[in-house]
């Protein structure tokens, strides 16, 4: 097994239904499917052992999150003796649909680019096809507040696939819906945050990747199809609370860093620690500050739990975060001599994108 590809379920039965036979089909040899179970009650167990009695299962008791479910399935996949030369471990959602040959393009490249540490494919939508879909399009990119984005998804905007994004390309992030990571960089990262639990830990992998000097790349000659909202549901103030959460906790993660390698450019490894340190704990106050100008609106609009999720979020972050040293990015600095900083787009995507109404795209393309 030189490429695990796994699904998390939680009460996703009818998906499983739906699209595991075309997943399962679609393996080229040395790929096989596995489903990790975050302790569903939805029948989908009695249909994994009824309908697909050939696929691996890993079963936990009770639901992880997506960060907690997938480092266990990681976990228990290397243990396996048929995993003993597993390079390449991909996490994909329930709810995708597979084409032919969607695969290969995916190990391909990562065998010819030791560099790369995630790929993913496109994501286009699955209720329409020719349409980029929300949670990954073509690669993600962040903006200077923390923001995310993607080529061909900005706010809730989507762009048509007009070839425009044809050429792989390096990107920020890649969509955890489906995400090639080398086994190697997986491990050396200890997976996924789980403080995160679901909702944005893929981006915060991806940021942590590319800090150790490794590359994320959305490969064109791959395209999958999304249902999205499988779980949860868009407009779920669950689902609100953890991405305001989780933003902050990977600014906390990864922005000082960042800011730090810039300074590290022009300036001793101390002194560019403790611009970045600065410089970070700016810009995450600016942040606090933006969302609670979300709270507002929510509050002025009458959303009452989407105006608490916001403080709930705040609150919990607080709990959740841990203290950061000068020291530690000083120590980080000069070990990671000659690593560039990560790309962060430069300006505050969402009044941009108000701005620039559709033309937002082009916008972008010019500038990354």
């Amino acid at each position: 097994m030189k490429t695990a590809v796994v699904i998390l379920n939680w009460n996703t039965r009818d998906f499983l239904e739906r699209f595991l036979p075309g997943l399962i089909t679609s393996m080229p040899e040395g790929a096989e499917v596995l489903v990790a179970d975050n302790g569903s009650t939805d029948g989908s167990l009695e249909l994994l052992d009824e309908k697909f009695p050939g696929i691996k299962q890993i079963r936990f008791e009770k639901n992880h999150g997506f960060t907690g479910g997938y480092n266990r399935a990681f976990e228990a996949l290397v243990k396996m003796p048929e995993a003993s030369d597993l390079e390449y471990f991909l996490l994909i959602n329930s709810d995708i649909e597979v084409p032919a040959g969607w695969l290969e393009p995916l190990i391909s490249w990562m065998d010819s680019h030791p560099d790369c540490a995630a790929c993913a494919p496109k994501l286009h939508s699955w209720q329409d096809r020719d349409s980029f879909e929300y949670a990954g399009a073509a690669g993600g990119l962040l903006d200077k507040y923390g923001y995310p984005f993607c080529r061909g998804r900005v706010l809730k905007k989507l762009e048509k696939d007009d070839g425009q994004y044809d050429s792989p390309s390096k990107v920020f992030w890649a969509t955890g819906a489906c995400l090639m990571v080398r086994k190697a960089d997986y491990e050396k990262m200890g997976g996924l945050d789980e403080r995160f639990f679901a909702h944005m830990e893929e981006i915060d992998l991806c940021w942590r990747l590319q800090l150790e000097g490794r590359n994320i790349c959305v490969i064109p000659d791959s395209v999958v199809y999304h249902v999205g909202g499988g779980t949860l549901p868009n407009d779920s103030p669950w689902k609100l609370k953890l991405n305001y959460r989780n933003n902050l906790l990977m600014l906390r993660n990864n922005l000082a860093k960042t800011y730090a390698l810039r300074e590290a450019v022009s300036a001793d490894s101390a002194v560019a620690a403790r611009k970045g340190f600065r410089k970070a704990g700016r810009t995450i106050f600016m942040r606090q500050c933006l969302d609670l100008c979300s709270a507002l609106v929510y509050l002025l609009t009458g959303k009452i739990s989407l105006l608490k999720s916001v403080f709930e979020a705040h609150k919990e972050y607080r709990k959740l975060t841990t203290r950061l040293e000068v020291s530690e990015i000083q120590s980080f600095l000069e070990s990671h001599k000659g690593i560039s900083a990560p790309f962060l787009f430069p300006k505050w995507i969402v009044p941009l994108a108000m701005t620039k109404g559709n033309g937002i795209f082009a916008y972008i393309r010019n500038r990354i």
